[in-house]
C-alpha cells in the first residue's frame, strides 16, 4: 500500500517506514499529519475527496536540515544593473509512521 501526499506545493509518493525530505513543517521530534491526494491498496485506488476523508497519513519529524545553496544572478544589459543573490531552503526529514484507510 502506498499514498501520494501533498506538502509544500509538491507531491510525494510514500510508503510506511520511508523517510523523505520536505519543506519545513515544524519542530524536530513532533508528529505531523500529511494530506493524502491518492491511496493505492492493491487493486483499490482511492482518489476522490469523499474517499480520502477517511484516509490519514501520519509522520514524525526526525530533524531539520538546510538544502544546497542556490546562487542567482540577474542583470539588465547596457545599464550596469546587476544583482546577485543566494538561497538555502530549510528542509525537514520526515519518517512516515502510518497510512490508515479508516
Amino acid at each position: 500500500m502506498y499514498a501520494v501526499i501533498a506538502t509544500g506545493g509538491k507531491q510525494y509518493r510514500v510508503e510506511e517506514g520511508q523517510t523523505l525530505k520536505v519543506e519545513r513543517l515544524g519542530e524536530a521530534g513532533s508528529d505531523v499529519s500529511l494530506r493524502p491526494v491518492l491511496l493505492v491498496d492493491g487493486d483499490t485506488v482511492l482518489s476522490t475527496p469523499s474517499d480520502l476523508e477517511k484516509v490519514s497519513v501520519s509522520g514524525k519529524i526526525l530533524e531539520e536540515t538546510r538544502g544546497k545553496k542556490i546562487d542567482g544572478f540577474t542583470y539588465k544589459a547596457k545599464t550596469n544593473q546587476r544583482r546577485r543573490y543566494g538561497h538555502r531552503q530549510t528542509l525537514a526529514t520526515v519518517e512516515i509512521t502510518g497510512i490508515k484507510r479508516g
